[in-house]
């Protein structure tokens, strides 16, 4: 690649750090190599042009025209960087006329995802490179992360009041339509590079809803289903011991079944010390030591390694456990169950406002550092 090149997937590097969820820099240069199997140079000129929030072709367009090119070429040249999920899309009808509108898609939930019928074996290699080696340093930045971890259905004692944006099932009648399902990119990618899940077989277990489900439907990413549809496949994913983990607000676009050899979130994270705190989750589990009897089943289906059985006991390490409630129903003396935290975390109402929440809390920080 010529230095002029390296430039401008520079510019865009930088210029997407900027996002809400940023695309920080490496020593290694990783991020550039990904945006390369996403952008041409062309393409990368372009994007660095655009903003985080939607904009209309025409207030775009000023920005870009000193290139020589018509708002034409420009439309075609946007129209095609959607068509490859590089770049986000909307309409607005603004009296007799649709009104086109793009914006920068961030990396995760976003560019990545959208992928999803165009992976390689190279592309896999390099978004894992970089998850590990950045990005996951960014995604935890804010301390509000993208997703949030929710119980799966039946591990709350019923006499605790739980909240309807923390219980799937009221989540799945309420979130709105239509709703599709598409592969695990996470574990399509793991499959490519000959390492299967160790978890479960099923890979259609990734969920959008309203206009992201509208999104993944025309692209062909996924396929619409049922409400009724929707939870068996996630009663499928909790029985075989996947973590609950919609987008972190109200009223989720998306959400996903994670497993700790496959996710990039689960994984990762578990490598920091007192993984729990980066997680947005209102439950921890507790063991009765009275009727535990040390089978050990909770500590195999543990997705953060924070079960062991000790003296046959099983004990929780609460500075590990994310309060999904994999290792409740397997529970064969009924030892082990979710409590709710002292103090719960409301989620913001919608995406927008989780976005913005984000942004306001990385401008506090960057504040303080400076202070």
């Amino acid at each position: 690649m010529t230095d002029q090149k390296l430039d401008v997937y520079r510019e865009l590097q930088k210029h997407l750090d900027k996002m809400p969820i940023g695309y920080p820099a490496t020593e290694s240069g990783v991020e550039l190599r990904v945006l390369k199997h996403l952008f041409t140079s062309e393409e990368a000129k372009v994007a660095a042009k655009l903003n985080s929030t939607p904009e209309p072709l025409k207030r775009i367009y000023k920005r870009i025209k000193k290139s020589g090119m018509t708002i034409s070429e420009l439309e075609e040249k946007l129209d095609k960087m959607y068509s490859k999920g590089v770049i986000n899309f909307g309409t607005n009808k603004e009296g007799n006329e649709i009104v086109k509108y793009y914006a920068n898609a961030a990396l995760v939930i976003g560019m990545f995802e959208f992928q999803l019928n165009h992976l390689t074996k190279e592309f896999i290699e390099d978004v894992n490179e970089y998850f590990e080696e950045a990005f996951m340093d960014e995604y935890n930045k804010s301390g509000i992360p993208q997703l949030r971890t929710i119980p799966i259905g039946q591990s709350v004692d019923y006499e605790q009041k739980i909240s309807s944006y923390d219980e799937l099932r009221t989540l799945i009648d309420n979130i709105g339509e239509p709703i599709a399902v598409a592969e695990c990119i996470c574990r399509k990618g793991e499959d490519l590079l000959n390492n299967p899940c160790k978890r479960t077989e099923i890979r259609e277990s990734c969920f959008s809803f309203r206009r992201a489900a509208e999104f993944y439907i025309e692209k062909g990413l996924g396929r619409k289903i049922t409400k009724e549809e929707a939870l068996k496949i996630l009663e499928k994913a909790e029985e075989d011991g996947l973590v609950i983990q919609p987008a972190n607000s109200q009223r989720p676009m998306n959400i996903c079944t994670c497993c700790d050899c496959c996710c990039h979130i689960l994984r990762n994270q578990s490598r920091y010390p007192e993984p729990a705190r980066l997680f947005a989750t209102n439950y921890y589990a507790e063991v009765d030591p009275e009727l535990c009897v040390g089978c050990g089943i909770c500590e195999e289906r543990c997705n953060m390694d924070a079960v062991h059985v000790e003296d046959n006991i099983a004990q929780v390490n609460k500075m590990q456990c994310i309060g999904c409630g994999v290792c409740i129903p397997t529970c064969t003396s009924e030892a082990i169950k979710l409590y709710k935290k002292d103090v719960e975390t409301l989620p913001p109402k919608n995406t927008f406002e989780t976005y913005m929440t984000i942004m306001d809390k990385k401008a506090e920080k960057a504040r303080a550092q400076k202070i």
